[in-house]
């Protein structure tokens, strides 16, 4: 039986989407989830059974009102039938009834040792990459509505706190640690739906672009894509973290806090998304041999990041030189010029420099690589929704989402992705990954 949204939820969810969302840090995520007890993920299960429907219905209502015909594409409706079904799932969960003595034990932080002071977490800073407003989660629709409704700017009802630790002296109620266990089941459910939003909307883009029979999108489809992905990769960190926290099985890495590892090595990602790049590489092309790369990187480097996306930053920015490398000089060509990866520390950013002798791209396309979707639209294939399960795994040729998609990455946790190219010769990418990590996730 298939699910059917009815307009009681589509009410509900106008209404949450009259919230803004709250950002949260990649230090706070870590201070938040070194220990985290039942009654402490019973709090961040509340603080995600609040945020994360305002940030799925934010979707839904963008989703609902895009222009020119494009919210009637079969797959976009599908995907936006996913966000409010997610929705629905979360909202209606049943809390459980605690008694009053746990309630407050709930709401009172716990002390840090020493008895000095109590332990909340410290305050997320502006995002170094971003111009405000710039992936606004929030949308002109959900301000009209909260003004509707008396909220002036300032009036907000109070953004919630990101969970503070919670006074674990002593047990919990099993009631609780259910309910904590039921949480986790639902984030898993939701997480395992929206696995290929990715290529799911990307083949509404490409319904879309067929049926008004044009090449390319404009400027507000595209940065609707930017808001969309970014938030995306935002709901996909908070459920993933959550997951990996309750999971519990994270403490065999004392160096992991859910996703996020403290120690990342960046020289043993950056091999091994160049072993994985260069495997495409000679898979699609039919090589013995893919061309070479030189990687110059410190093997102590660690910082604190989340390895998934680093990891997937590298592979995209690597296959793309590769395939240009390749394309440039011709399949049969015995000896290929080698790409280099340079990995350097500074002490605000640590930057890794891929630079290729693929040729290169005119001045004049540069804008165009960060554009979703430039292919032609004969060109493109149907994407078949099952490919990006794994939400890495893109095929050599791809459909123009490698980069634009790596550098909303890189930009969520404060960093950026630039490409400076010199035609004739090849392309230097610049990967900048901001180590200071207190900045907030861009939404505001």
């Amino acid at each position: 039986m298939s699910w059917k949204k009815s307009e009681k939820l589509m009410d509900t969810i106008r209404h949450y989407a009259s919230f803004p969302a709250t950002g949260v840090s990649l230090r706070q995520m870590v201070q938040f989830g070194e220990k985290p007890s039942s009654g402490t993920l019973f709090r961040a299960s509340q603080f995600l059974a609040e945020e994360l429907p305002i940030r799925l219905a934010h979707r839904v209502q963008e989703l609902e009102t895009l222009p020119d015909g494009l919210n009637e594409m079969p797959s976009v409706k599908k995907v936006a039938d996913w966000y409010a079904q997610s929705f629905e799932e979360i909202t209606t969960l049943p809390r459980p009834n605690l008694a009053r003595d746990v309630r407050e034990r709930l709401m009172k932080p716990a002390q840090i040792t020493g008895g000095k002071g109590t332990h909340w977490l410290s305050e997320a800073t502006p995002n170094p990459s971003i111009e405000e407003g710039q992936y606004n989660s929030w949308t002109p629709v959900s301000q009209q509505y909260a003004i509707n409704n008396g909220w002036s700017k300032g009036k907000f009802p109070a953004t919630r706190r990101y969970f503070a630790m919670v006074d674990d002296t002593g047990d919990w109620p099993p009631d609780l640690q259910l309910y904590n266990k039921k949480f986790a089941q639902t984030l898993h459910r939701i997480k395992r739906r929206h696995d290929s939003v990715v290529t799911t909307m990307a083949q509404g883009i490409l319904e879309w672009k067929r049926k008004r029979q044009r090449m390319q999108i404009d400027n507000n489809i595209q940065s609707f894509l930017d808001r969309f992905y970014m938030s995306r990769i935002g709901i996909r960190m908070l459920i993933g973290q959550h997951i990996a926290l309750t999971d519990q099985s994270h403490y065999r890495d004392p160096s992991y806090v859910g996703i996020i590892c403290t120690k990342t090595f960046v020289k043993d990602l950056a091999q091994e998304a160049i072993e994985n790049a260069r495997f495409v590489c000679e898979d699609h092309y039919g090589l013995f041999e893919a061309p070479k790369v030189q990687l110059v990187c410190n093997p102590n480097l660690n910082f604190m990041y989340v390895p998934g996306h680093l990891s997937h930053m590298l592979f995209e920015t690597l296959k793309n030189s590769l395939r240009a490398v390749v394309e440039t000089h011709g399949q049969d060509k015995q000896e290929f010029p080698v790409t280099k990866v340079i990995v350097a520390e500074g002490k605000e950013d640590i930057t890794i420099k891929v630079s290729d002798e693929g040729g290169g791209i005119p001045r004049s396309s540069i804008p165009l690589v960060w554009t979703y979707m430039y292919t032609t639209v004969d060109s493109t294939p149907n994407l078949d929704p099952d490919f990006d399960k794994s939400d890495f795994k893109a095929p050599m040729a791809g459909f123009g989402y490698g980069l634009p998609i790596s550098r909303l990455y890189a930009r969520y946790f404060g960093g950026d992705l630039k490409l400076i190219s010199m035609e004739g010769y090849g392309t230097d990418v610049y990967l900048h990954l901001n180590r200071l990590s207190s900045s907030s996730e861009p939404l505001q």
